[in-house]
């Protein structure tokens, strides 16, 4: 017996546009119920505005030069000569470039997801949907892919190509788009066989249209959870890259460069190494903190 047209469309409108927007609005109000994540989205929107604006502050007089020296005051402490927060190993004011290097972390962890998302969805989607021998080839590729040691590729990577801000940013996304990918073949996998799925097939709806209107719409939840976890994964390996040398050159400012320049007069100043380790710490924790949110917002069993 043929389905009629009219029953096909309502049943392909299961999930869309009006009852997508219940969902997000009613996740929206369980995360602003998250004290903990609404504690880091606030202490994100302080680095934002903080990664912006220090360029002016440095412009207006209020900051100092990150990248000037003053011999005199090597090594100063908190509060002396001026400076706030010390003075690093050549005399550079630790506070402003404690700021400025909030611009490259930030920059790291969003820029790696952007190009993580394209790869991640790409592969995950046309695995999941078409399944048989193209799913088991690009799955096979994947797993190959997982195999490499993540630092240790990174670190390959970017002594052939140079410690440029981009080569940085393609290394780390090169090691990191696997676990989107499997995440959104398993969503597909999942979501594909669901009523409203095969009632627009049946209609006639082209794979490209069932991809964009079904498939993807009702896969953003997770998707959006696994971005959020990757940033501040991407912002430690990128210190680590620092820490070793080998990640963004001087005179720009990193915080994992301040720990390593500031770690052999740790026990003189420890200031220069314990200001820039917080950074790197409450950063990381803030955003864990808005995806371990963002995830009880959006997993259905919170759903009344």
């Amino acid at each position: 017996m043929a389905i009629p047209a009219a029953a096909v469309e309502d049943l392909s409108a299961w999930e869309v546009p009006e009852q997508q927007i219940g969902l997000w609005s009613d996740a929206l109000q369980r995360f602003r119920r998250n004290r903990l994540a609404i504690a880091g989205a606030v202490l994100i929107g302080l680095l934002v505005l903080i990664a912006f604006g220090s360029p002016l502050l440095v412009h207006l007089g209020i900051l100092a030069d990150p990248i000037k020296q003053h011999v005199e005051y090597i090594e100063a402490g908190p509060g002396q000569n001026g400076f706030r927060l010390g003075a690093d190993e050549l005399g550079r004011d630790t506070l402003s470039r404690l700021l400025f290097g909030s611009q490259v972390s930030l920059a790291v962890g969003i820029m790696v997801q952007a190009i993580i998302l394209p790869i991640g969805l790409l592969i995950g989607l046309t695995a999941g949907y078409f399944g048989g021998r193209i799913d088991n080839l690009l799955m096979r590729f994947t797993d190959i892919w997982y195999a490499f040691p993540d630092l240790l590729f990174v670190l390959v990577v970017v002594s052939v190509f140079g410690p440029s801000l981009l080569t940085i940013f393609g290394a780390i996304a090169l090691v990191n788009w696997v676990g989107l990918a499997r995440l959104v073949r398993g969503q597909v996998l999942s979501i594909k066989e669901k009523e409203f799925v095969e009632a627009a097939r049946s209609s006639g709806s082209s794979p490209a249209k069932l991809i964009l209107k079904h498939l993807l719409p009702n896969s953003l939840g997770p998707i959006i959870v696994t971005l959020t976890f990757g940033i501040p994964n991407a912002i430690f390996l990128e210190a680590v890259l620092s820490f070793l040398g080998v990640g963004i050159q001087p005179p720009t400012p990193t915080w994992g460069q301040m720990v390593f320049d500031g770690y052999e007069a740790i026990y003189a100043n420890p200031s220069s190494v314990v200001f820039p380790a917080l950074a790197i710490g409450f950063t990381l924790l803030a955003f864990t903190f808005v995806g371990d949110g963002l995830r009880d917002a959006l997993d259905p069993r919170m759903r009344r």
